[in-house]
């Protein structure tokens, strides 16, 4: 087991043949931009895994020397938390460390695809003692698919892990030939709402849909598009700024576009796409509100990213873990997420199993809403871990 403190020291050839081959937000050149930029870690670090002189598996760390709790809670946890931020504002900023992906689905990565468990207890110690060492308190494996905690449950069970469910994601299995096919196969409803969303954007000659693979000299507006949805998200965990962006539009070691609604010479909306495989991601959205809703702008530049998707043949394209309503309408299922959380202290460890998972669990029921169904809950063996330490 070694730590590795930037992704270049790791190498592409080693990344690229451990990570997901159709996850586009796995790519390379995602992780090279990140550490470029400043979107809300403090720093990142990689927990390797060898054999010999084989790398066989990597977990990436995300270091938060002071998180704001009142920006990663839903709307109602952050009012209940006003009047803690105004008079005792330091007591919402906690040291934590993220395991996995800031931007994406939880994943180790690991030879062949598989996770031995002998791997996965030295991946969950070697978290633990970095974060000891680093002075993190609350450690978190981030937005795991559950067949991705398989491998580390036992792991996570015996270092006082519990589990609470996180945002699902968002993902559109695109199995048509075409649009027009997509069209057709949706829902009566939602077909009608589609075509109507076309028809209402087409009745505005003012305004047109581009598809860019250079975009740098439109960075200052789209930044300005995309603070304008920050400024009206229920959680901020990460923001995007110029360097990151900088870093994806040079394209190294990643396939991107970028969807891009002009008003005139003006950018109004932008949809970030990447792609890995079979597998796309719409990963981050700007809008200009003043006209966002009025000419559908939202609706279309999703609809151009699965034009986008089809036409480079990928087999499903994923959108990011908010705005469920339209999702769903688009299509698209829930992807079923958790997180493993604990403290590396005993005290804190129960505080936090006693107040995190109705807090996370009531963010998630109002960003669901009434109109799509939470995630499964888990089979027994794997909601084991989360009933052994409710009943301590």
């Amino acid at each position: 087991m070694e730590v590795l403190r930037s992704i270049e020291e790791l190498g592409r050839e080693v990344w690229e043949r451990l990570a997901p081959a159709d996850d586009p937000m796995w790519s390379w050149g995602v992780f090279r931009a990140l550490e470029r930029s400043r979107v809300g870690p403090d720093g990142y670090a990689y927990l390797v895994v060898r054999q010999g002189d084989e790398v066989t598996a990597v977990l990436p760390l995300c270091l938060f020397g002071e998180l704001r709790l009142d920006q990663v809670v839903g709307p109602r946890e952050r009012r209940l938390l006003a009047p803690v931020r105004r008079l005792l504002p330091r007591l919402l900023r906690v040291p934590m460390l993220f395991c996995g992906h800031l931007l994406g689905q939880g994943h180790v990565l690991a030879a062949g695809g598989a996770l031995d468990e002998g791997s996965g207890r030295l991946l969950v110690a070697a978290a633990l003692d970095f974060a000891r060492r680093e002075r993190l308190g609350t450690v978190v494996f981030k937005d795991f698919a559950p067949a991705g905690l398989d491998p580390l449950r036992g792991a996570l069970r015996e270092a006082g892990f519990f589990l609470v469910p996180s945002l699902p994601d968002t993902e559109l299995p695109l199995g048509e030939a075409s649009f027009e096919e997509y069209l057709a196969a949706l829902p009566a409803k939602p077909r009608r709402n589609a075509r109507r969303n076309l028809r209402t954007f087409q009745a505005r000659p003012e305004l047109r849909i581009e598809v860019l693979d250079e975009f740098g000299h439109l960075l200052p507006q789209l930044l300005a598009l995309y603070r304008q949805v920050m400024d009206r998200a229920d959680q901020r965990l990460d923001v995007l700024d110029a360097s990151f962006l900088a870093a994806v539009e040079s394209g190294a070691g990643l396939d991107r576009r970028l969807v891009v609604c002009f008003e005139g010479t003006r950018p109004v909306a932008f949809l970030l796409c990447l792609f890995a495989g079979s597998g796309a991601v719409g990963a981050r959205i700007g809008l200009d509100y003043r006209l966002a809703h009025a000419a559908r702008l939202y609706h279309n530049v999703h609809y151009a990213a699965i034009r986008l998707a089809m036409a480079a043949g990928c087999g499903r394209i994923r959108f990011a873990q908010t705005a469920y309503r339209p999702k769903v309408e688009l299509g698209c299922r829930l992807v079923e997420q958790w997180h493993a959380m604990t403290h590396v202290r005993p005290l804190p460890r129960a505080v936090l199993r006693h107040l995190l998972p109705r807090a996370l669990g009531a963010a998630l029921a109002d960003a669901l809403g009434p109109h799509a169904p939470a995630p499964p809950a888990p089979a027994p063996e794997r909601h084991e871990m989360r009933s052994r330490h409710a009943t301590r």
